[in-house]
């Protein structure tokens, strides 16, 4: 079957309830008054994922479940509006929902409710070789259905990436994702020693490259052994989120990857997106679009000659 699809992404549909709080940690108090308001929209990471690769122009296909419920309804409802692809495999326990407190420095507070996944979810093996045997490359986030799906992928010709978040290195959870994937991003923020967890995580597993993301202080890049610093891209506008920060720097470094780029200029690419990102409200869902990537990584490039 001929790649009709340039990325599959796996997991991590769902939506959160957005509530801007005046410092974190939050004091206990009995209320707050929340003057901005308490929004609730579509998007994860997998969604963030989609939505940033779409907007580069790749094409883009989402698979995950989702329950037949008002939260399902604005994934659906973002992916149509957004011209994304999406397979939604039924979900009895209902589309996954999270609260995300934000201080006013754009840090975030993540509360996930759990009750709406269950170990034993399965994304249907038939449809999961289906959509690998027509991508080009897969993004898969670690929940327990990906987890499920690895083995199958692995025996596709697709080549996979996955985001271990804020791993700490040791929970054995996400070893089988850092030791499946072929481009392994991660946060820096549990890691004590972030050089040594990278290392391992290429030595013991397939990936050719991997990417600690450490924020404002930059990222770490390792790539055919050499580990480099990539030195943070100034926002184009206030900070005001960082809410989907890693989900756009991997989105932009897989459009650098899929059109040829070596890794240190993809690196680049998810630099520049990911200080888009952190312009863009939590309420809202956008991303950088092609065009204003290149443009902002070309001034970028030349900036630090």
């Amino acid at each position: 079957m001929s790649d009709e699809t340039d990325v599959l992404v796996l997991g991590g549909a769902g939506v959160d309830t957005i509530v801007y709080v005046p410092e974190l940690p939050l004091p206990y108090a009995d209320s707050y008054m929340i003057d901005s308001g308490i929004r609730t929209r579509a998007g994860q990471t997998g969604d963030f994922v989609a939505l940033g690769l779409a907007a580069l122009g790749l094409r883009t296909h989402h698979l995950d479940l989702l329950g037949d419920d008002p939260e399902g309804d604005l994934v659906r409802a973002l992916h149509r509006e957004r011209g994304i692809a999406l397979t939604a495999i039924p979900q009895p326990a209902g589309t996954k929902r999270a609260v995300n407190l934000v201080g006013p420095d754009g840090r975030r507070l993540s509360l996930y409710d759990t009750s709406r996944a269950h170990a034993d979810d399965r994304l249907p093996d038939p449809v999961l070789r289906s959509l690998a045997a027509s991508s080009r490359h897969a993004h898969v986030a670690i929940t327990h259905p990906c987890a499920h799906a690895l083995p199958v992928l692995r025996e596709s010709s697709v080549t996979l990436s996955t985001d271990l978040h804020d791993w700490d290195g040791e929970d054995p959870y996400h070893e089988p994702f850092a030791h499946a994937a072929d481009i392994v991003f991660l946060s820096a923020t549990a890691l004590t020693d972030p050089e040594r967890i990278m290392h391992r995580i290429a030595e013991r597993g397939r990936a050719q490259v991997v990417v600690a993301t450490a924020g404002a202080e930059g990222a770490q890049l390792l790539a055919d052994g050499e580990l480099t610093r990539v030195p943070a891209v100034a926002p184009p506008a206030p900070v005001v989120d960082s809410n989907g920060a890693g989900d756009a720097f991997a989105a932009a470094f897989l459009f650098g990857h899929l059109t040829g780029e070596p890794p240190r200029r993809c690196a680049l690419y998810g630099a520049v997106a990911g200080a888009y990102a952190c312009t863009v409200p939590s309420t809202e869902t956008a991303a950088i679009g092609r065009e204003e990537l290149l443009d902002r990584a070309a001034e970028s490039a030349a900036a630090m000659r």
